[in-house]
């Protein structure tokens, strides 16, 4: 926490403690269900004594409410909703989907950090970026490549890194490893660019740093109980807007860098590239003429600059999905096996099962082992295992909408323009109503049917959202989770340094641990 966050903590703290003190129990409206709305504060004293176990102050109201779903107000008059209704996640996400873009609020929030990127666009310019990432993540070629890049990246820097720790004894950070893998993984599948900063002697690097600080400064804004606070800091340049400036230099330049070099590569090498950014290259330059007049140009600046910054906020876009979410749903996962041995020998068999199908033995060794797209798809409990630890530990567990007309929910909750509408994954998957009395379990067969996986409706399982933004990444996303978990689990053993007890987490744009996973690490 920076030094001036104390003392803006204080103030709000002070403040509400007097006005709740002469207003409690006497002027709190009650015509809205749920956290007590008081003049002048609103919810921000609930929301602020919440704030380091938000995900369960959140859990704990929805369970509460007949419909699952409240409604509190922040200082200033702004008014949010949040549900765990699946209903009306269906209602928002699919049936309504025109009414509830990201909005003004997320993308001004978020605006210096991921610009307009695609997690943080609306209107015809998401539109865009969604049609040209839709063609290219549905090509075999991209796939045929994403399994090859995990599988290069398993055998040359994963498995030499398990291997060391488990020749020394030495401890490991596994969310750490996770992360350095997924940084690097999602450099050479989207950028054609080798970090390396996975390997045994854990080299620092200043970008990834400064990436991880300008994620958690961001998201943090969102958790301001007095709205205006954090625009007080940036506009006086200190606490945490100062460190997100910072960052954020760091960043621009990092992902500047990586466009302006493969864009100079590709003109003079003239040749065809697999990852992700050469493509969104080849495709913006194809159509730079209706790219100009219909989308992004806003004045009359050179074609050339306008696609160089929009590839930049690309570049961070990619960052985000790629290194977070699949390294935090697989740190949560390793850290449940733990807690169910059951599971982990179950998905150990499966694995070996699978590998005794080929027609040529396979033996463990120093590189580690490859699996085929066709062998992926024959992993039905680890699939099954995989989405029910993200059902209880989502990378991502809260996602909020804007309001752009009055409406009104399936559940009857009216909702007036200018709200925030917000669904919670993480309480969705503690929800009785949803996946039954034992829904705190972490139970793989609740996805299986005669031993093959069936999915849930994304609207009950929004882990990958759903309806038009449904993440495009999801097969890729399993793809790498897959690998990592059947290739770590073929060849070690990995035990929990702190056993079953539950971690903390850092409520960040994604759920991280706090503190890490610290693990040892045995062959097999």
């Amino acid at each position: 926490m920076d030094g001036s966050q104390p003392f803006f903590a204080l103030v709000v703290f002070i403040v509400c403690y007097f006005l709740l003190s002469s207003l409690k129990g006497k002027t709190a409206n009650r015509s809205y269900k749920g956290p007590a709305i008081y003049p002048i504060v609103g919810s921000a004293y609930e929301i602020a004594t919440n704030r380091n176990r938000f995900l369960e102050w959140l859990t704990e109201t929805l369970q509460k409410m007949p419909t699952k779903t409240f409604v509190t107000k922040r200082p200033g008059g702004t008014m949010d909703v949040c549900t765990a209704d699946p209903a009306n996640v269906e209602y928002m996400l699919i049936t309504n989907f025109e009414n509830y873009p990201k909005g003004e609020r997320f993308t001004f929030l978020l605006h210096d950090f991921l610009g307009r990127g695609f997690f943080n666009a609306d209107g015809e310019l998401w539109k865009m970026q969604r049609k040209t990432a839709s063609y290219e993540f549905n090509t075999k070629s991209l796939r045929s490549f994403v399994v090859e890049t995990v599988q290069w990246e398993i055998r040359n820097r994963l498995v030499p890194v398990l291997s060391s720790a488990s020749k020394t004894g030495r401890s490991l950070d596994l969310q750490d490893v996770l992360q350095r893998f997924g940084f690097d993984n999602i450099c050479r599948v989207a950028f054609g660019v080798d970090t390396a900063c996975l390997l045994p002697s854990m080299p620092t690097s200043p970008f990834a740093e400064a990436f991880h600080d300008a994620t958690d400064l961001s998201a943090g804004r969102f958790m301001y109980a007095v709205p205006f606070l954090w625009r007080v800091k940036r506009m006086l340049n200190i606490g945490s807007e100062k460190r997100l400036r910072r960052a954020l230099k760091v960043v621009d330049e990092f992902a500047s860098e990586v466009v302006s070099s493969r864009r100079k590569q590709i003109s003079v090498e003239c040749l065809e590239r697999n990852d992700l950014l050469s493509r969104f290259i080849a495709v913006l330059i194809d159509n730079s003429n209706r790219f100009d007049k219909e989308v992004y140009f806003e004045d009359d600046k050179k074609l050339s600059g306008t696609i160089d910054t929009f590839l930049k906020e690309m570049v961070v876009s990619f960052f985000l999905a790629g290194r977070d979410s699949t390294s935090v749903a697989l740190t949560w996962f390793f850290w449940l096996l733990t807690c169910y041995p059951r599971v982990e020998e179950s998905i150990h068999s499966e694995i070996l099962q699978i590998l005794a199908k080929r027609l040529q033995p396979t033996t463990a060794d120093e590189e580690g082992i490859s699996f085929s797209f066709e062998e992926f798809k024959d992993m039905q409990y680890l699939h099954a295992a995989l989405c029910e630890s993200m059902r209880l530990y989502p990378p991502v567990p809260v996602d909020t909408k804007y309001v752009s007309r009055d409406d009104v929910l399936p559940d009857g909750t009216c909702v007036k323009k200018g709200w925030n509408l917000s669904y919670s994954s993480y309480a969705m998957g503690r929800m009785e109503n949803i996946w039954g009395s034992d829904c705190l379990q972490f139970k793989p067969e609740r996805w299986l049917e005669n031993g093959e996986f069936v999915g849930e409706n994304p609207c009950k399982f929004p882990v990958f959202h759903a309806g038009p933004r449904v993440c495009l990444g999801k097969e890729m996303a399993f793809i790498q989770m897959k690998s990592v978990v059947a290739s770590i689990m073929h060849g070690f053993r990995i035990k929990v340094a702190d056993g079953i007890r539950c971690p903390d987490y850092v409520l960040s744009l994604t759920m991280r641990m706090r503190g890490g996973l610290p693990v040892t690490v045995a062959c097999r």
